[in-house]
């Protein structure tokens, strides 16, 4: 295990020994980094930190606190990906109940007419990458885990797919944060419905949500290379825009040293581990693995601070970004450098925990 993912997140949980007071995705990504740390050492120290705190939201007959159903929003499932290995371990029915009250959501989940996800009940018609990861990844360690209906795998494919088709610049490979089926936003552009940047972190979920729905996709579906190809051709867009002398990506990525723009550190390092795992699970070639090295260390150089006690800090993250709402985020380039950046963000730092990780694996 790299030194460095042990260091944060041990810096992590003495900085928040609770990681929040609400049931959303961003600490669930920090709890599936620090999942990685715990098998990777066996230290139960870590086992029981994703337990406390996923033990304030799970009540005993399985509903979670703050968690409602007919919200029909993605985001809502990513923390639920921590509950597996709670169940794995202990047994306790609570988690399954969890589990199964969480994926019972896609059952009834709202569908675009070419069939995708909302992102949620309030943005109807819409897409955005950002859901792939949230959604369809914990429906593929879902359906894998307790053997449901393999069909399930087939939709998983078509969302990952459709938003594929839907929001990749022919010109750049680069796909475009969201795409509105309906072309009714305000940020939606009136032919194609796409919204008009390439956000970085966006683009770090969706590779990284193809990386861990391959971990668990049986090897003979029909859609499965399809999927490697996509995770391919989307890395490759991605190279291509890394900045040549830092080795890590702006917060726009085709816009540089843009007025306003700036190195940012959650999207690189989702980058960094879509690539090193793609390299180490053979579905890229050995060059990732390459690329994915060279980009963890500018993340190292460019992102990261210790302190004299061995606290690690990050750097440059974007504190959130979206689209609609209220008030409304227009999705412009002004909007998404207008961002808070913040220190030690969840999104940046469960990002660089699972970056750490996936190159200590190398």
């Amino acid at each position: 295990m790299a030194k460095l993912a042990v260091q944060m997140t041990d810096s992590t949980m003495a900085r928040f020994p609770a990681l929040a007071e609400d049931w959303n995705y961003q600490w669930g990504l920090v709890l599936k980094g620090v999942e990685q740390v715990w098998r990777a050492t066996g230290e139960q120290k870590y086992f029981a930190y994703i337990q406390a705190n996923l033990d304030r939201f799970v009540q005993p007959d399985g509903t979670i606190r703050g968690y409602r159903l007919e919200e029909y929003n993605v985001d809502r499932l990513n923390t639920g990906k921590a509950l597996f290995p709670l169940y794995e371990k202990t047994g306790d029915a609570k988690y399954k109940r969890a589990l199964d009250l969480l994926h019972s959501q896609l059952a009834t989940h709202p569908r675009t007419p070419s069939n995708g996800l909302w992102h949620k009940q309030i943005y109807p018609n819409q897409m955005w990458l950002d859901g792939i990861y949230m959604a369809d990844a914990f429906s593929a360690q879902y359906v894998a885990t307790f053997q449901q209906d393999p069909k399930t795998f087939d939709d998983i494919a078509h969302q990952i797919i459709l938003i594929e088709q839907k929001t990749r610049d022919e010109k750049t490979g680069l796909l475009y944060h969201a795409w509105d089926e309906s072309k009714q936003q305000k940020w939606a552009d009136p032919v194609t419905g796409r919204s008009p940047h390439f956000w970085g972190r966006a683009m770090g979920w969706y590779g990284m949500a193809i990386a861990d729905v391959l971990d668990y996709m049986p090897h003979e579906h029909a859609q499965r290379n399809t999927l490697i190809a996509i995770l391919q051709r989307t890395l490759d867009a991605v190279l291509r825009v890394q900045d040549q002398k830092t080795g890590v990506w702006y917060q726009v990525l085709d816009q540089g040293a843009r007025t306003g723009n700036y190195l940012e550190s959650s999207a690189s390092c989702m980058f960094v581990y879509a690539l090193a795992k793609a390299s180490r699970k053979n579905y890229l070639p050995a060059q990732y693995a390459q690329a994915a090295r060279r980009a963890y260390e500018g993340v190292l150089a460019q992102f990261v601070t210790t302190k004299a006690d061995g606290t690690v800090n990050l750097h440059f993250t974007c504190q959130s970004a979206g689209l609609g709402g209220s008030p409304y985020r227009d999705a412009s380039y002004e909007y998404y450098v207008s961002e808070p950046i913040i220190t030690n963000n969840h999104h940046g730092v469960g990002a660089f925990i699972l970056a750490a990780s996936e190159i200590e694996k190398l």
